[in-house]
């Protein structure tokens, strides 16, 4: 079988990003080989395209699909030819129009649930899940900060935050930024471009900071996000928006109040089928319920995978960007 698929063979810009003609075996024994419907795009997939994050070359790029199995393995009893499923972790590979994959990194998709939405929420939605029910467990009540809240996951955090009672106050660039996330539950907002998040933080909770921090910008907020730390509270950096934080120093920590720091990764916390699925099942618990809703800001073709990754670190996105496949 032949399928279309985006692959890379140097490190680069948008345009190493090629989409060519590639084989598809029959699935091995444990996999499921899934035609895509709907393909997410995330942050993760320009550090792989970069080299940030290394993986021998060529290959192809992306973690996060929704579709329907086509085929499957000797072995898979989990699901049968026709269901509806979704992904967001497992080998790359998600930039196609199908693909093979373990069944062990699938989950199944209610039907209220549109694959477009899938795509454009499972990654991110399980991220936050991992955050606010696993990394620092929120119990309601809190204050927290959320940098980069106008992105797909900071939109998720939002709603997730409001569902919970959690104060959330979140960064963005903008004014329009600034009303999407209200719109979406953040208790405050804070325009880095126009004020300074500590002082800010400091005048809405009434000269407090804050028991926990999240961060997926990295280098451009690190000192801010510290800042902003009550002592002895928790700083957890996700994400490299904005490069790597280095330089990292533990008489810093000390010195703001014996904080503590973390650097979470999705897998860790969902590494065993049972564990994935779990989570994906709260997440689309809260999705039926109208609790989360997914904010697709972009859509973009296969073809368009250059366009829509410059379009994203250019930081000119507002919720989710999705590929669409006719």
């Amino acid at each position: 079988m032949k399928t279309e698929a985006i692959r890379i063979e140097k490190h680069g810009g948008p345009e190493v990003l090629k989409l060519v003609e590639t084989a598809l075996p029959k699935p091995a024994h444990d996999e499921v080989q899934i035609e895509h419907r709907a393909i997410g795009l995330n942050f993760i997939d320009t550090y792989y395209r970069t080299g940030l994050y290394s993986q021998p070359l060529p290959h192809g790029l992306g973690f996060e699909a929704a579709g329907v199995v086509v085929a499957k393995g000797s072995g898979v009893t989990e699901f049968e030819i026709g269901d509806r499923v979704a992904y967001a972790q497992g080998p790359l590979g998600a930039y196609a129009r199908a693909r093979n994959i373990s069944a062990a990194h699938v989950v199944s998709l209610p039907q209220s649930v549109s694959f477009e939405d899938a795509a454009a929420i499972l990654l991110k939605g399980l991220t936050v899940h991992m955050l606010f029910r696993q990394v620092y467990r929120l119990q309601g009540g809190e204050t927290i900060l959320f940098h980069a809240a106008a992105g797909g996951v900071g939109l998720i955090a939002c709603q997730w935050a409001r569902e919970l009672g959690v104060r959330l106050i979140g960064t963005v660039s903008n004014h329009e930024k600034a009303r999407l996330v209200r719109a979406y539950g953040a208790w405050e907002v804070i325009n880095y471009k126009t004020e300074k998040v500590p002082e800010r933080v400091l005048e809405l909770t009434g000269g407090h900071k804050l028991p926990v921090v999240y961060d997926g910008v990295g280098k451009d907020t690190w000192a801010d996000s510290l800042d902003c730390v009550e002592p002895r509270g928790l700083m957890v950096s996700f994400g490299n928006a904005s490069g790597p934080v280095e330089g990292v120093s533990l008489a810093t920590l000390a010195q703001k109040g014996s904080l503590y720091v973390t650097r979470p990764v999705l897998f860790h916390h969902t590494n065993t089928p049972q564990k994935l699925r779990s989570a994906a099942k709260d997440l689309f618990k809260l999705v039926r319920k109208g609790r989360i809703r997914a904010d697709i800001g972009q859509r973009f073709s296969l073809q368009e995978a250059g366009k829509a990754q410059q379009a994203l670190v250019s930081r000119n996105t507002t919720g989710s960007t999705i590929f669409t496949l006719d």
